[in-house]
């Protein structure tokens, strides 16, 4: 008996070493993506789609970054990059970063926190290089200086506090960039100090990273490389990726129809369906006629069937909200009840609708006069499709909408220069904190503020709740801000979406992040099981 306990002993020994080395990392293979369109450049930081997170974060180092394998971003799940450590001085206005040392760009020069101080002074403006557009300078409006303190130490001086400051500078959008290279070089040679290395970048067909040998964090990346391959039609992609030409979709670009379409035929894929905390919204040009008549602007949210938009683009699996993401997965969303009372949101469509004529036919449009007008929109089909929806939506308050699609590269640079009348966006909040949805879409001023609102008193609130400590306290605020927001249709949120991810069975360390779609594409702990 003995023999035979010292014999099963052995074998379940051998079956936990097997199990455990099954589930150890292994280092090699390229993984293969699909990309859903071409980016405009490879500058993260003149940027304003995940479109360019997803490729080149994997690029770049931060100074702090969200942990990549917690899927809610929240302060507790920030962890140090570049920086070793952090401390905010007693008055809380001064955020002093201890450096990593050793640590080398792409091209063999030496990181310091010089590099941390020209990367901000670019993006606050005070540099002499220039980058073409800069659609977060509104991220940094409170710091007043970035100093440094030898050649591994840098402070970031406030001009209040401003406890999310912590928050932006874990996003994906904020890279560290090197001193020494141009922004225009950026754009089509990337240099970072991350995980993969910048190979090539084809428009309209792929790009490539390989694996950085000379990495700072020992043993990462484990893949060799990563390759996407741009496919613009969703229905392509998906073909490809359940042939078995791509290990992954792009993150959550697969609709609910189409992931049906994936479990049928590739049923050993993994499959995930995550809000993004992007909401799909109407933004109007508030500076010209006709939307400079804030009754035309009420029609339009009045006339809103959200659970229509909910129902034909993703079978019921979306969520309607404010500005800030709904719950559970977002962390500032406005009760349902405070929701509801705002015009617009109730069940009632009919008397919303017959509300909303009433206010077109005050601004002299009626069933004899309609307002003819373009819905301007970039020509993905995230944003195609929602738009059609809503030009089917304000035929009956009398506007005769018709589709104007515009590319990638044009999109953003056209809406910020107000190149528009009425268009349906996608707003990105790339951290789940008030202060970047607020001061960055609403702010007097800022560059994505598409829809020229501005409004001091709220401006005021703004401020308010961002120098708050208190959590209660802040939601209060926030949530008297977004309900502002959305009775002043500053930019009527239609619905926030809920999208699915696919990966091979073999694919691993993969995490969705549910309250930001631009932080989780480092990509240094995924690794091919085959």
């Amino acid at each position: 008996m003995r023999g035979v306990s010292a014999l099963a002993a052995a074998i379940l020994s051998l079956l936990a070493a097997t199990m455990a080395s099954a589930g150890e990392p292994k280092q090699g293979g390229t993984l293969r993506m699909y990309h859903r369109d071409s980016p405009g450049s490879a500058s993260i930081h003149e940027g304003a789609t995940y479109s360019v997170n997803v490729p080149f974060m994997p690029v770049f180092n931060n100074l702090v970054i969200y942990k990549q394998d917690v899927a809610q971003n929240s302060m507790d799940s920030i962890v140090p990059e570049l920086a070793e450590s952090w401390a905010w001085s007693g008055d809380n206005k001064t955020l002093t970063f201890k450096l990593r040392q050793g640590v080398k760009w792409h091209d063999g020069k030496p990181f310091t926190s010089a590099d941390v101080k020209c990367t901000f002074d670019m993006l606050m403006g005070k540099s002499q290089q220039k980058l073409r557009q800069n659609p977060r300078k509104a991220w940094y409006d409170q710091v007043d200086e970035v100093t440094t303190n030898g050649d591994f130490e840098a402070a970031f001086h406030l001009k209040r506090p401003q406890p999310s400051l912590l928050a932006f500078l874990a996003s994906g959008y904020t890279p560290v960039y090197p001193c020494h290279v141009s922004p225009a070089e950026m754009r089509t040679h990337p240099i970072g100090t991350g995980p993969y290395k910048f190979v090539e970048f084809k428009a309209n067909e792929s790009i490539k990273l390989v694996r950085n040998p000379d990495y700072w964090k020992k043993g990462r990346p484990y893949l060799d490389g990563i390759e996407f391959t741009i496919i613009p039609n969703r229905s392509t992609a998906i073909l490809a990726f359940v042939a078995g030409k791509f290990d992954m979709t792009f993150p959550t670009e697969v609709t609910i129809p189409l992931l049906k379409d994936v479990k049928s035929q590739a049923p050993s894929a993994v499959c995930v369906v995550e809000p993004t905390n992007v909401s799909t919204n109407i933004i109007v040009n508030s500076s010209n006629p006709p939307f400079d008549n804030l009754d035309i602007r009420r029609a339009l949210a009045l006339t809103l069937d959200r659970k229509a938009f909910i129902s034909i683009m993703f079978e019921g699996q979306a969520d309607i909200g404010g500005t800030m993401e709904p719950a559970p997965d977002g962390l500032w969303a406005m009760p349902k009840e405070m929701l509801e009372s705002i015009p617009g949101y109730g069940p009632n469509i009919d008397a919303n609708r017959e509300e909303a004529r009433k206010l077109m036919q005050k601004a002299g449009y009626g069933p004899d006069k309609h307002l003819q007008v373009k819905v301007s929109t970039r020509n993905i089909a995230q944003y195609r499709d929602p738009a059609v929806i809503l030009i089917d939506q304000l035929k009956p308050i009398y506007i005769d909408a018709e589709l104007d699609v515009v590319d990638t590269a044009q999109w953003f640079p056209k809406v910020a220069r107000k190149d528009y009348a009425l268009g349906l966006n996608l707003t990105g909040n790339a951290v789940d904190d008030p202060d970047q949805s607020f001061y960055e879409n609403y702010s007097c001023g800022s560059e994505r503020n598409y829809t020229n609102y501005c409004n001091k008193d709220i401006e005021k609130l703004f401020d308010e709740q961002s120098v708050e400590t208190d959590i209660g306290k802040r939601k209060k605020l926030v949530w008297e801000i977004d309900k502002k927001l959305q009775e002043d249709v500053a930019r009527p949120i239609i619905f926030h979406s809920r999208n699915g991810t696919c990966w091979q069975p073999y694919v691993k360390g993969v995490t969705i992040m549910v309250n930001s779609s631009y932080n989780g594409f480092r990509y240094e702990d995924l690794w091919l099981d085959k």
